[in-house]
């Protein structure tokens, strides 16, 4: 999943040199932390957060198709 969420959001931004996208394993379920260039989280948040909400239940379906727990969370630096 992580690697569709690194797809996805190097289109969506300005700078995608600067997408980082980590895994972390959090009481069963894995946690990805997406981090991006101050100028581009706007961009993946969208307007009243539906992009990000939108890629996050596309990553929840995903997961769940192949029996696991996930959940994107976007990391400011």
């Amino acid at each position: 999943m992580d690697e569709f969420v690194y797809f996805v959001v190097r289109a969506l931004a300005d700078k995608p040199d600067d997408v980082r996208v980590d895994v972390v394993e959090r009481s069963g379920m894995s946690v990805i932390q997406l981090r991006v260039a101050g100028v581009d989280v706007g961009k993946v948040i969208g307007r009243r957060g539906t992009t990000i909400q939108a890629i996050r239940s596309l990553v929840q379906v995903g997961a769940a198709k192949s029996g696991r727990r996930c959940t994107l969370d976007l990391v400011e630096d």
